[in-house]
């Protein structure tokens, strides 16, 4: 919303020394948020005076334009007090006019320097200019012709022109609609300064009568008021004033005509939507109602539209002539032509006008203001208005009748405890100040609470009427105080295990992030995924942010790949990234309920509702790729690979107390032969591994790129709360080292997982240090050598005991896994 400051004032009485940026900021404390202060006059430099023409000779020219030279009277403005002789190429204006003229040595909006120059032969010491040139509309046509009395030759212009009058744009929110109105703006402004103020809407208005246009409203909730006065004998070639123009302007909307600039100019001054019709086109009485099934109504902007039975429509005997409160239709358009006008103020439901906007996605500004709730008892005084305006500036006259249909709502009062505001707030707000400031914004005592205005429908509990307290006493006065933590709470077993996790990671050299949790088929591709994977499986989003990431996600790495290339793509040598985040997969429940905002819905209700949700697992994912050390003076570097991914895992394992089992496997997006499945329990918990080398490419990733994805959610149930501290033995460690001889499919963790289960409780760890290949073992073979390490915690173990745990392991692995010791 654009406040002209000179508007402002009108209705006002600011105190003196009040500038602009003081307004503005006063403004913007009781809620009404600056978005710009603009001041047309500020490009503008130099004698911007007011010139009366004296003399304009046209001079056809050779290329086939015709110039006029004309000299000019400007005062003492160019410091001689004789003519001025300007060349112009505009033909609007004749010798006597009053123009506006800037003189050599001033500066237009967009550092356009004047100067004396010699032009078509003469030498032209200035310009009369044109409102295009001076930054105040798009008019290039012809130049600015003032009206009589706007000022005497050399006089400034700025004044005349308005260029000194400064305009705040506001960002109105939508609980404010009344703000979207200088009525509504002024009162603000008289709010903040508890200045006079004068309602332009506090006129006398005709009484009603039986001789106006007949009315009839189908739907009285939906079009509560319907006020109808007709203009006739109006002159349609009349032109708006110079001052309604410039406000028009100034507030943002392009100037049409006068029919239209004027409701344009009384919404904006009232903040009350009116539509005009040309009276000669309306046949019979007009009937307000719900639009039938398959009927169609091409609105002002020429759209052919099919309606709803929900849409408001206004018709007469030829069938619907409008939509609503949102726009009119064709069939009886304004035009250059019409001399009656009949003018329609009415009050429509906010609900209706929103889903009627939404549903034909019809922006208009009488729809932006209908939709948010407009006072409904000014719409007597919006009609006579423009009744006024349309007669003092179009000529013709006001037909007796006067149509008023319905009643407007009334307001229910609002009880609110005296010490509500105090309570909400912390601040020291006495009864009697919050009465204060409750009726200085409009509302009313009454036996049971108080009455909002009619202008704020967003007014509906005690706890908005504290709001209204507070922003008037200052949002700045509210303390700031921190809750206080209630005794023997502290944080959940969740959120503890979470920042355990967290901790390992960063100990881990990792990273946090956070992607978007949205995805698409393009990333799904990228991730290799084959059709029927369960991934691709996917919830769709009612309104997405991007057509492109329609879903949400069914896995973190997409996100967490595209943070890796982007760090690597910027210098980063190497990235290591973990990101902990739901995703979700869909379940064929049914649609979820739908309850209403205004009370708690029960336990069965949210049942129900948490019943039709999707499964929404959280879940962790880490990124490895590049440099995992760094070369240096301490020698060679090393790239990150699968075996830090399946460490990780590890580690994980070991800090939550959880057995965790890796086995070979193939998974989209690992590499396969690569890719690692983790078992807890004989549970899948997800994928670890080195990605698929068309997945690195896909990514912009470096081959070799590691990745890890698990179920946090189901790692955290199984893991410990406390994970018990290892335990050390005072007696001497056994050694034995073992070589094993097996199929190449045959995967070491198998191998080891059998010595392990073999050795029995004597073993206290057991590690691979060597692979081997080659002709001694034979072909298709390989020899996997382990470093078994033997310990009791009350013993010295004696060499049959060790020997014996040796030979248990490797029979074991004998049986499970076809291994044959190498000798």
């Amino acid at each position: 919303m654009k406040a002209p400051v000179s508007w402002i004032r009108e209705y006002v009485d600011l105190p003196d020394g009040v500038t602009t940026e003081d307004l503005a900021a006063r403004l913007t404390a009781l809620g009404l948020k600056l978005e710009a202060i603009e001041k047309p006059g500020d490009q503008i430099t130099g004698p911007l005076v007011v010139g009366r023409v004296l003399t304009m000779q046209p001079e056809p020219q050779k290329n086939g334009k015709t110039i006029n030279w004309c000299t000019v009277d400007v005062g003492d403005a160019n410091g001689t007090g004789e003519p001025q002789g300007i060349v112009c190429g505009a033909h609007n204006f004749a010798p006597g006019d009053h123009v506006v003229v800037i003189l050599p040595g001033g500066i237009l909006p967009g550092n356009f320097e004047i100067s004396a120059r010699k032009t078509y032969g003469h030498l032209s010491a200035g310009m009369i200019c044109s409102a295009r040139e001076l930054g105040l509309g798009e008019d290039h046509d012809g130049i600015i012709v003032l009206p009589e009395g706007a000022g005497a030759p050399g006089d400034s212009a700025f004044a005349v022109l308005g260029l000194d009058d400064e305009v705040i744009e506001f960002e109105i929110n939508p609980d404010r609609a009344y703000a979207l109105s200088l009525r509504g703006v002024a009162r603000e402004a008289a709010l903040a300064y508890d200045a006079p103020y004068r309602d332009p809407a506090d006129r006398p208005v005709p009484e009603p009568n039986a001789d106006g246009h007949p009315v009839q409203i189908d739907d009285p909730a939906g079009c509560p008021v319907f006020v109808a006065r007709t203009v006739r004998g109006f002159d349609p070639a009349a032109t708006s004033p110079d001052w309604m123009v410039r406000r028009l302007t100034q507030a943002g909307m392009r100037p049409i005509s006068l029919a239209v600039d004027v409701t344009n100019y009384v919404m904006l001054e009232i903040g009350r939507p009116i539509h005009g019709y040309d009276a000669d086109k309306i046949a019979g009485p007009i009937r307000v109602r719900r639009a039938a099934d398959g009927e169609r109504l091409t609105t002002l902007d020429g759209v052919d539209r099919p309606l709803s039975t929900e849409d408001l429509v206004v018709t007469d005997d030829s069938g619907i002539i409008g939509l609503g409160g949102v726009m009119g239709g064709e069939t009886t358009e304004m035009s250059s032509t019409t001399t009656s006008v009949l003018v329609e103020a009415a009050h429509w439901d906010a609900t209706s006008m929103f889903r009627t906007g939404k549903r034909h996605k019809l922006t208009s500004e009488a729809g932006k203001r209908n939709e948010r709730g407009v006072d409904p008892v000014v719409t007597q005084a919006a009609a006579d208005r423009v009744v006024e305006l349309l007669t003092t500036y179009g000529g013709g006259t006001a037909d007796a009748g006067v149509t008023v249909v319905g009643t407007p709502p009334v307001a229910t009062a609002i009880a609110m405890p005296d010490d509500l505001p105090a309570r909400v707030s912390g601040i020291d707000i006495s009864r009697e100040t919050a009465r204060q400031h409750l009726l200085a914004v409009g509302c009313e005592l009454a036996d049971d609470g108080y009455l909002p205005p009619p202008w704020r429908p967003d007014l509906t509990d005690p706890y908005d009427l504290v709001e209204e307290v507070v922003r008037v006493v200052g949002y700045d006065q509210v303390p700031s105080v921190l809750p206080r933590e209630a005794a023997g709470r502290g944080l959940t077993r969740e959120q503890r295990l979470r920042r355990r996790v967290g901790r390992l990671l960063a100990g881990a050299g990792c990273v946090e992030v956070i992607s978007f949790p949205f995805i698409g088929d393009a990333a799904l591709d990228a991730l290799g995924l084959p059709a029927d994977d369960v991934l691709r499986s996917t919830v769709k989003l009612a309104n997405p942010l991007s057509s492109e990431d329609p879903s949400y996600t069914t896995t973190l790495l997409p996100g967490l790949l595209k943070a890796a290339a982007r760090n690597l793509g910027r210098g980063a040598t190497g990235v290591s990234l973990f990101e902990t985040g739901t995703v979700a997969f869909p379940v064929d429940r049914g649609p979820a309920p739908i309850y209403g905002v205004d009370w708690r819905p029960s336990d069965d209700e949210l049942a129900k509702l948490f019943e039709a949700l999707p499964e929404q697992p959280l879940h962790l994912a880490v990124v490895l790729a590049g440099e995992r050390e760094r070369a240096g003076w301490w020698g060679a570097g090393r790239e990150a690979g699968w075996s830090d991914a399946i460490g990780i895992v590890r580690r994980l394992g070991t800090e939550l107390g959880v057995d965790v089992e890796v086995v070979s496997a193939s998974r989209a997006p690992w590499h396969p032969g690569r890719c690692a499945r983790v078992l807890v329990d004989g549970t899948e918990l997800g994928h670890a591994g080195e990605l698929h080398p068309k997945v690195c490419q896909e990514f912009g990733l470096p081959p070799r790129s590691a990745a890890v994805e698990l179920d946090l959610d189901l790692l955290m149930r199984r893991a410990r709360d406390v994970t018990p501290g290892p335990e050390f033995s005072t007696y001497p460690l056994a050694k034995e080292d073992v070589a094993l001889v097996v199929d190449v499919a045959v995967t070491t963790a198998a191998v080891e997982a059998a010595l392990r289960e073999g050795a029995g409780e004597l073993l206290e760890s057991i590690r691979l240090f060597d692979l081997f290949t080659g002709d001694q073992v034979g072909d298709g073979r390989k020899s996997l050598a382990f470093a078994l390490r033997f310990r009791a915690p009350d013993r010295t173990l004696t060499e049959e005991e060790t020997t014996a745990a040796r030979d248990a392991a490797v029979a074991l692995a004998a049986e499970r896994t076809g291994a044959v010791q190498r000798s």
